[in-house]
């Protein structure tokens, strides 16, 4: 069986606080590398659960979203609804790590 997609992480610093970025659809900021990773974990929560209960409304307007991604926090919401710890499949398996500054 394949493994599931999970999207990049970025990790930046700038005055002496970090910044951890998931594939642009998400960041956590914080003092600290456990304080960014707990505020991305609070905001990605915010958006797989909204997406779960209100859906997604898709504009005509606008370029269509990015599947992968949508699927990925849906899959966050489904683990979150189950009182699964979302962290393990956001850190878990981590493929790239991008320290760049």
């Amino acid at each position: 069986m394949a493994e599931p997609w999970v999207p990049s992480l970025h990790l930046s610093e700038k005055e002496g606080r970090c910044r951890l970025t998931l594939s642009g659809l998400a960041h956590g900021d914080g003092y600290t590398l456990q304080q960014a990773a707990d505020d991305l974990i609070a905001r990605l929560l915010d958006m797989a659960l909204y997406l779960r209960s209100a859906g997604y409304p898709v504009s005509t307007e606008l370029p269509p979203p990015d599947y992968k991604l949508l699927e990925f926090l849906w899959e966050l919401g489904e683990r979150a609804a189950g009182g699964e710890d979302i962290r393990a499949h956001v850190f878990g398996s981590i493929g790239s790590l991008d320290t760049s500054v």
